[in-house]
């Protein structure tokens, strides 16, 4: 890093951000398997904080790696920078006043510990959007998984790279057991039962 780099404070702060929108702002981390249901409940549920005029954003794995990320790979470096930058990224939207949705596998525990300490306490919030890879690879919306079984991508989660599961996430939804808009309802009452929104 450059020593000719000095932080310039805002003339808008969080809080000032927060009380002119009318809420807190705060990270949602989506995290599973590919197909498990991360953005479908990420942007159902992002949909329903609009309607309550309430300022969320969702961030979601593939839109990012088309721009912001593109230059990363799947590797396990990749993957990691590709959490960092994102983890920045949304660090930026909760100082903007902001609810962010991130949808991302986001396979390793440490990735994810690295986000929650950019914030602060009660910032961050891991959503487990638990699915068996038997059900995702049945889902299979992008034939993903039967291109990784056919070694036609490698490092491919759940298959040929690990998942590691949040050990005490926030919240969990079973999007086996449940549909996106039972999923979306869960965190909902879960977010208003915590006083976040």
């Amino acid at each position: 890093m450059s020593t000719n780099i000095v932080w310039h404070e805002a003339s808008v702060t969080k809080e000032e951000r927060r009380r002119k929108n009318g809420h807190s702002s705060f990270i949602l981390w989506f995290t599973g398997l590919s197909a498990s249901g991360k953005s479908s409940v990420a942007n159902a549920f992002a949909h329903r904080l609009f309607e309550d005029g309430k300022q969320a954003f969702v961030l979601d794995g593939d839109n990012v790696r088309h721009g912001l990320n593109s230059d990363l790979g799947f590797d396990e470096v990749s993957r990691k920078e590709n959490i960092r930058r994102i983890g920045e990224v949304a660090k930026l939207f909760v100082e903007g006043g902001q609810i962010v949705l991130t949808a991302f596998i986001s396979p390793y525990r440490e990735d994810r510990q690295v986000v929650r300490s950019l914030v602060a306490e009660g910032e961050f919030i891991e959503v487990f959007v638990q699915c068996s890879v038997e059900a995702c690879e049945k889902r299979d919306p992008k034939g993903l998984y039967k291109k990784a079984r056919n070694n036609e991508i490698p490092n491919f989660t759940g298959i040929s790279a690990p998942y590691e599961e949040p050990v005490n996430p926030e919240i969990t939804l079973n999007t086996e057991k449940y549909s996106i808009e039972e999923c979306a309802e869960q965190l909902q009452y879960f977010l208003s039962e915590k006083g976040y929104i």
